[in-house]
Parts: structure tokens; C-alpha cells; sequence
């Protein structure tokens, strides 16, 4: 429980100390957005780093050098976690926001911080605010912002098992002409989920597999774009744990 009093202190902390930032990242953005967009990034990863180190996450991260370098792309992950977000943000080289539930919108403080690095937010049971927001997505994929979303559209609470992939999930990139690029997250629950409330030290492994181009696949692949990607994911889940975990 140390641990979980730790990290939770230390959020509140973050955000009431992070007010005065906030308004000089607001004024930064009037002036120059994309200098906002990246230091906002830069301070949430940081922050999230922190949270990282304190939870004593040993972290082993593959396959960055798979990331397209010179387009925004739409992560693609496995979600067992609340951890997910916290340990992938800073492996992302570019701006990157996450397609996040509608409820997070009213989260005082952490909204701003969110807004600030471009996350959208999802309302799932509004199928046409849904498409809105998938819409939106594929507008800041063209103008270069990558976004991170998990298909199973919630978090999955049975260790090894994948939800189906939602179909829509992918209208961002298609939409948005950018690529999808799977990420396998393994264990990530084994920090908090499998013993809330406590938060332990875990290992976990993050790999980032080839990017998929979408204009590049067989018509019938693109029909079931969630169910390829899933088992792109699940397959190198399961190598992934055999290397790591038995």
C-alpha cells in the first residue's frame, strides 16, 4: 500500500504544482503551438517517468526503430492496464494523444494536461459522437499529431485474453493516411490490477511491431483490419511471455 499512497500523493502534487505551467504552456500556445504541443509532451512524459520509477517498474521496451520517423502513425495496443498510458507516452517520438473515455474530460487538471498533448475522448455509448471523434482523429493524423488507441474499446481484466478489436478503431488512420503500428504490451496489470489495490515492482515488456499500411493490404484484410492487427499483437504476446515469463 506504501507504494500506491506514494504515487497517489505524488499526482496531486504534479497537477496542483503544474497550474503556473499550465498558463505559461497556454501562453506559449497564442504564440507558437507546436512549441507548446512538444513541451507539453515533454512534461507529462516526465511526469509519467517519474511515476515509473517510483512504482518500480522494471521496463523493457523493443522495436522503437520500427516507428515511422517522418509521419504521425496510430499506435494500436493490447489494454490490461492503467499503467498502459503512463509507461508508453514518452516511447513516442512525435506529439501523441490518446483516444481516452468521454468520462475523463471532467478530471480537474489532468483534462488540461490531456487537451494539451491532444487526447481525444471517446463517448462509446454515443455511436454519433463516437464517429465524431474517430473524424477528429483523422484530422490531427494530417496535420501530424499521432494518436495511441486501444481497440478493445475497454480494459480487459483476464490476464492473456484479447477482446475483439474494433473495426472503427482504424477510421483514424485510414481516414487520416497515416500507419497503424501494433503495440504488444505484456504484463502491465502485474503493477497494479492483479493485486489492487497495492502497486508492486513488475517487469514488463512493450514491443512495437512493423508498421501496417492500410492502402497497401488485400481488400478482404481491410474488412477485418481489427481482427488482423489483434493477431499480429496476440501472437507476439504469447512469444513475448514465453521469452520473459516462464
Amino acid at each position: 500500500m506504501l507504494r500506491f499512497i506514494i504515487i497517489v500523493t505524488y499526482l496531486v502534487l504534479y497537477l496542483i504544482l503544474s497550474i503556473p505551467v499550465l498558463l505559461v504552456e497556454w501562453i506559449i500556445g497564442k504564440f507558437n503551438p507546436g512549441l507548446k504541443d512538444r513541451s507539453s509532451k515533454a512534461i507529462v512524459g516526465w511526469g509519467f517517468r517519474c511515476i515509473v520509477r517510483l512504482a518500480g517498474t522494471n521496463l523493457i521496451v523493443r522495436g522503437t526503430e520500427r516507428i515511422p520517423r517522418d509521419t504521425a502513425v496510430l499506435y494500436v495496443g493490447n489494454h490490461r492496464s492503467y499503467f498502459d498510458i503512463v509507461l508508453t507516452l514518452s516511447l513516442f517520438p512525435r506529439v501523441t494523444g490518446y483516444v481516452a473515455k468521454a468520462e475523463m474530460r471532467t478530471w480537474p487538471l489532468l483534462n488540461l494536461w490531456m487537451k494539451n498533448i491532444h487526447c481525444l475522448f471517446l463517448d462509446r455509448d454515443n455511436i454519433k459522437e463516437g464517429l465524431k471523434t474517430i473524424l477528429r482523429g483523422a484530422e490531427e493524423a494530417k496535420n501530424g499529431i499521432s494518436l495511441c488507441i486501444f481497440p478493445e474499446g475497454t480494459r480487459n481484466k483476464v490476464n492473456d485474453t484479447f477482446l475483439p478489436f474494433h473495426d472503427g478503431s482504424f477510421k483514424i488512420a485510414e481516414r487520416g493516411g497515416v500507419p497503424v503500428v501494433p503495440m504488444v504490451i505484456v504484463n502491465s496489470a502485474g503493477v497494479f490490477e492483479d493485486h489492487l489495490p497495492k502497486i508492486k515492482k513488475a517487469k514488463v515488456v512493450i514491443e512495437f511491431q512493423e508498421p501496417v499500411y492500410i492502402d497497401k493490404l488485400e481488400k478482404d484484410v481491410k474488412k477485418n483490419l481489427g481482427s488482423h492487427v489483434s493477431g499480429i499483437i496476440s501472437a507476439r504476446y504469447f512469444e513475448l511471455k514465453k521469452e520473459f515469463f516462464d
